[in-house]
């Protein structure tokens, strides 16, 4: 199973998620992604995660986490000790969301989405200074992110394979290109 953590105001609606969604359409394996709506609340988020992955976990589960997703990936990785495929992921959301607090809307829907202050210290409690076996972790991060600066998230991985595009952007909008090497690493056939 697959476990996908879209980021901050998407949804299962974003387009890696959908690349993710058709790719394992294409092989027959569409039942195996979990891909839920996560709530704003970062503990309300890792509440639903936690439920919906310790079904399959450690056995048979691997997380993919785009952005503040990625974040969330990595505390459930750690927790859990599972595979976790992280694609341009918040390191530290802490300095990123602050400015965000208050009431805006999802990328794709126009249904308000309220990114309240506590929020912020339900971030500071899953934070995970370092990771631990690095070779459960495969980090793709591109240069050109527009949001996020890459240099964070390759040396808070260091020792994970990694995979840094030069260029593109935040939404990895080349992302079909590189879905067949993350679904591999979520299935252990790559090293």
């Amino acid at each position: 199973m697959i476990l996908y953590l879209h980021g901050f105001r998407s949804s299962p609606k974003s387009f890696k998620a959908r690349v993710v969604q058709k790719a394992l359409e294409d092989a027959g394996r569409a039942h195996e992604l979990i891909c839920p709506q996560l709530p704003a609340s970062p503990k309300a988020a890792m509440e639903l995660a936690l439920l919906l992955a310790e079904r399959h976990a450690p056995d048979n589960l691997s997380i993919i986490g785009s952005s503040l997703g990625g974040f969330y990936a990595t505390w459930l990785a750690e927790r859990l000790g599972v595979r976790a495929v992280l694609l341009n992921p918040s390191v530290n959301p802490l300095k990123n969301l602050e400015h965000h607090v208050g009431v805006t809307t999802a990328w794709h829907s126009d249904e308000p989405f309220e990114f309240r202050r506590e929020y912020i210290d339900e971030l500071a409690a899953l934070r995970v200074e370092n990771i631990t076996r690095p070779e459960r972790y495969f980090l793709v991060a591109a240069t050109g992110d527009e949001v996020l600066d890459y240099r964070d998230m390759v040396a808070h991985y260091a020792g994970a394979k990694q995979h840094v595009i030069e260029g593109s952007d935040h939404a990895i909008s080349e992302f079909p290109r590189y879905v067949d090497e993350v679904l591999a690493f979520c299935t252990g056939s790559v090293q």
